[in-house]
């Protein structure tokens, strides 16, 4: 190619004149044509710009579909072509994430000393080890949690008996069967796994609001309180005797 040579420029079909640079890259009105997204994309983008606008206003009543349609960059027109009804959005957005957080933490514990008993060192390894995924999850999903159980009634309601306490029921049952294998007397697992529950969400909420918490410490902590008990009072009688 000669100094002087250059590429040709594309060419304008109806009028065989060169059409201007800009004119590759810009639409008809000069502005930057917005990129068409596949449905499934699309309905991922709608969902987050819905879990985004739920969060901000802790309201499912006050969140319009107006309001998500601003959070993702469109129309409300384009939601309603992939959802609906703005319940059925929140359900997808919200709740639906959440469920399969509380099914992850069921099964992470099924998966806790499998059938083949461990010693105490391998059992306090995996109970480490299942706090650090509870807490990490309910880390995760705080925002989403609190918007639920905390904002209807009827939907709190209606999450906490279809998910929440099947959930912590499944737990309780899977510790059961746990335990009968070690021949261990466990008169409530229902509790205990509600106990674990509680102690896992109060530490996600600590370390979802200060950078400063140290979750590993706490972690090995709770493990060995979980494994112990939390307040050993026979074995201190037992020493002052």
């Amino acid at each position: 190619m000669t100094p002087c040579s250059r590429l040709p420029s594309p060419v304008d079909v109806a009028h065989g004149e060169p059409m201007p640079r800009d004119a590759t890259r810009r639409g008809s009105s000069g502005t930057k044509p917005q990129r068409r997204l596949k449905a499934d994309a699309r309905r991922s983008s709608i969902l987050e710009a819905a879990r985004i606008a739920f969060s901000k206003t802790g309201d499912v009543n006050g969140t319009t579909v107006k309001v998500i349609a601003e959070h993702g960059g469109i129309s409300e027109g384009v939601i309603y072509r992939h959802f609906e009804s703005k319940d059925q959005l929140f359900y997808e957005a919200v709740v639906d994430p959440l469920r399969t957080a509380v099914d992850n933490i069921v099964a992470a514990s099924d998966l806790v000393d499998g059938n083949i008993p461990f010693t105490p060192e391998q059992q306090l390894e995996e109970l480490e080890g299942l706090y650090g995924q509870l807490i990490a999850t309910l880390e995760e999903t705080l925002p989403l949690l609190g918007l639920v159980l905390f904002g209807d009634p009827k939907m709190a309601k209606r999450f906490f008996d279809e998910h929440f306490v099947v959930a912590m029921d499944r737990l309780a049952d899977a510790w059961r069967q746990l335990v009968d294998r070690y021949g261990f007397q466990f008169e409530s697992p229902d509790i205990s796994a509600r106990a674990v529950m509680g102690i896992a969400l109060m530490l996600a909420i600590e370390g979802h609001h200060d950078k400063g918490f140290d979750g590993e410490r706490a972690i090995a902590l709770v493990s060995k309180g979980s494994m112990n008990g939390f307040f050993p009072l026979s074995v201190a009688n037992r020493q002052r005797h």
